[in-house]
């Protein structure tokens, strides 16, 4: 049986911008600009390019242009082939010089093997494996987040539940205090929400941000982050620890340690990515299921395998990071189209899981949709995302523990989004809920 439902108003008159996109997209919506997300992403335009250009040459307001790809078996191509199209000049549309690539450089900056020394220092703590044995501990912060949260009718579920369990969750793993959790919270959406000016006073489209070029995000957040990270490493430096941190501290097979600078980029990226990415996908989630109880009910009598189903499916549509660029590093042919050396290549992985030459009917929601290869980690090459095991288990948790407390849940406002073309994510989804 599939379990569906169809895009477009929903029965209590909404329209899931998760689903349909933008209002505002006419297919021909500037890809490159932040304020074209913020109405949803332009889900009209990426079908456009998807049948007519495939590989199409967007221009850039600060910038010399890149080639844009939105298939989605272009997208494991590129993703696949690092000896043609290298991270190494960066993974978003900043343009940066060698030094500033230098200074900001994270293993997602890398191609193997360099990459796959860094991304060692930390793969067993993220397996499958690994992450099955911490659900007793999610599942307990889970419940005590939500708990907390349903203390009231109304609240913001982005503020009362899906920006407190993956910090939570991560700050365990790391190491760090409970009571540092919220400030870390702010300086991860400073850094990943740099172009909104909720999250941060330096816009870096509206601002001079040049002073923080050699800071990741070009974000003063990033040097609070660099402090504190080091404060961090010196505590283990004189107790080592169980904990992430300390595993990145450890020398590598070659004996190498990792350098004070790596570490604090690499820091710096599990604050960023560790939280963001999980909350948004968790509200982008509710935000596609609150307006159908029926699907709700689905997955209160869910089995595991249903879940991890319906799990990976909404995954697939939410898709938080839109795009991640690469550089071809030699000239190169796509459909008919040269791309030359040291263009910018960048895969839109929210264009990819909606390409129905991959997916049936992408445009809806099935539950039961099986197999299910989206790309909302990266799939397809050696940057998939190290924490895809963990947001998994994350987003499962969270739902199953929010929908068993609650009989009945609606919208209590407008939700608002973030301004961004890199993550996209709802800043604030307020809810009025009753109580089971």
């Amino acid at each position: 049986m599939r379990t569906i439902i169809d895009v477009g108003p929903n029965d209590r008159g909404y329209s899931v911008s998760s689903l349909t996109g933008s209002a505002v997209d006419d297919g021909y919506t500037d890809i490159t600009s932040h304020d074209s997300w913020v109405e949803g992403p332009p889900l009209k335009t990426f079908a456009r390019l998807r049948d007519d250009e495939p590989v199409t040459w967007c221009d850039e307001q600060d910038g010399p242009g890149y080639w844009a790809i939105t298939r989605y078996q272009d997208i494991l191509d590129v993703s696949r082939d690092v000896s043609t199209f290298t991270s190494r000049k960066g993974i978003r549309l900043e343009d940066m010089n060698a030094e500033e690539t230098a200074a900001r450089r994270t293993m997602m900056e890398l191609d193997p093997p360099d990459h796959t020394r860094l991304r060692r220092l930390v793969t067993k703590v993220f397996t499958r494996k690994s992450v099955e044995e911490y659900e007793t501990q999610i599942r307990a912060l889970a419940i005590q987040v939500i708990e907390e949260a349903l203390e009231r009718d109304n609240f913001d579920f982005v503020e009362h539940v899906a920006k407190q369990l993956p910090m939570l969750m991560l700050g365990q793993l790391m190491g760090t205090p409970n009571e540092d959790g919220p400030r870390l919270v702010e300086l991860g959406d400073a850094l990943l929400g740099n172009t909104d000016p909720e999250f941060t006073d330096v816009v870096v489209d509206q601002v001079d941000s040049d002073e923080y070029r050699l800071i990741p995000f070009r974000s003063p957040a990033g040097l609070e982050l660099f402090e504190y990270a080091g404060q961090q490493a010196r505590i283990r430096k004189e107790q080592a620890l169980d904990d992430v941190i300390s595993r990145i501290m450890a020398p590598t097979r070659d004996g190498q340690p990792i350098t004070d600078h790596e570490f604090k980029n690499f820091f710096t990226l599990l604050v960023a990515a560790g939280n963001d990415t999980t909350r948004y996908t968790m509200t982008g989630s509710l935000d596609i299921l609150l307006d159908r109880p029926d699907l709700i009910a689905y997955l209160r009598d869910a089995d595991a395998e249903q879940w991890r189903i319906a799990t990976d499916e909404l995954l697939r549509l939410t898709t938080v990071t839109t795009h991640f660029r690469r550089t071809a590093a030699v000239d190169v042919e796509m459909h008919g189209t040269k791309i030359a050396a040291g263009d910018k290549v960048v895969v839109y992985y929210t264009a990819g899981n909606r390409d129905e030459r991959q997916f049936a009917d992408p445009d809806t929601v099935d539950l039961t949709r099986s197999p299910n290869d989206h790309v909302s980690f990266g799939r397809g090459g050696p940057h998939f995302c190290l924490g895809a095991w963990l947001a998994r288990m994350e987003l499962r948790v969270t739902l199953q523990e929010f929908f068993a407390r609650v009989s009945d849940i609606r919208r209590d406002g407008a939700q608002d989004r973030l301004r961004s073309n890199f993550i996209c994510g709802i800043k604030h989804l307020p809810v009025t809920v009753t109580k089971r």
